[in-house]
């Protein structure tokens, strides 16, 4: 009986070594751009002619800021209430000055048509540089943050990131702080995304992207993804 009853606590053991606590945080969600027919396991809708290059950093996906794009089936941040919304991208030169080129999108769960409510990712082009606009928009209320001072280089790999802990939006480049806005954001709900466009396909971007990260929390800038700084630079 002794041997059983001390088997019994090694499965139990066992078992509750390998079960998510309470609660638990999801793991991240990343997604690679090395590939034009599937992202993260799902199959993608692609527009024009984007083209999968060789870079320093690894394979990404160019896009040629005229009718480039990629549709993904999924909102990757769809009911969270903090967040951290992380791109690995290099603007090029000759795009518009307006370029919103990642868009997560909520849809409405009865038509399956887009509603207002959003993740952006955008640029602005000012003087052959350009400066982040990170955008977010629920129902009850919106903030972009676009600091038309905070400029960065063309034809360089940047890492971007937006933050929302709760109470507090913030957006960062190379993990430098941007601006920040006290708001209370909403959850939203399932949807898809789209790649080198916005979700109604205006405003095209024209640069590369590597990769994105989704967390359900608000990470610190140490903790956002990395560049390796001499690779980045070509």
């Amino acid at each position: 009986m002794r041997t059983m009853f001390a088997g019994l606590c090694v499965l139990a053991a066992g078992s509750i070594a390998v079960q998510p606590s309470l609660g638990q945080t999801p793991a991240p969600e990343v997604w690679k751009f090395e590939r034009l027919d599937k992202i993260h396991g799902m199959p993608i809708t692609v527009v024009g002619h984007p083209k999968v290059i060789k870079t320093p950093l690894g394979k990404a996906i160019q896009f040629n800021g005229t009718d480039d794009a990629l549709f993904i089936p999924e909102h990757p941040l769809a009911g969270a209430s903090t967040f951290t919304f992380e791109a690995i991208f290099r603007p090029e030169s000759g795009g518009a000055v307006e370029q919103r080129w990642f868009h997560l999108a909520e849809q409405d769960p009865k038509t399956g048509k887009d509603t207002d409510t959003r993740f952006l990712f955008e640029i602005r082009v000012i003087n052959n540089q350009w400066c982040l606009d990170a955008f977010v928009h629920t129902p009850m209320v919106d903030k972009a943050l676009l600091f038309r001072d905070k400029l960065h280089s063309l034809d360089v790999w940047h890492r971007v990131a937006m933050v929302y802990d709760g109470q507090e939006f913030r957006s960062y480049v190379d993990g430098e702080l941007q601006g920040k806005a006290a708001i209370h954001f909403e959850p939203e709900g399932p949807g898809h995304s789209s790649v080198g466009v916005r979700i109604n396909k205006v405003n095209y971007f024209k640069g590369s992207v590597r990769e994105a990260r989704f967390t359900r929390r608000a990470l610190p800038p140490e903790e956002f993804l990395r560049l390796p700084a001499d690779k980045a630079k070509r």
